[in-house]
């Protein structure tokens, strides 16, 4: 039987949204083994002199335990 846990991270990209969410995964990665699932939470942008400057993602990790 396999057990799921879910963790909360935020990453940013002044490139885009699809960035974010590819970076955010990728630094994940580096420290979180099996996962299996990514739910885009919420959106964000930083805007700075009315300029919109950098993407944020809320993003939810689901991934399995080691047994």
């Amino acid at each position: 039987m396999a057990i799921a846990k879910t963790i909360e991270i935020i990453s940013s990209s002044a490139e885009s949204i699809e960035h974010a969410v590819k970076d955010g995964l990728r630094r994940a990665r580096e420290t979180v083994d099996n996962i299996e699932g990514v739910w885009v939470k919420d959106i964000k942008a930083q805007v700075r002199d009315g300029e919109l400057v950098e993407w944020r993602v809320i993003m939810v990790l689901t991934f399995v335990l080691n047994d």
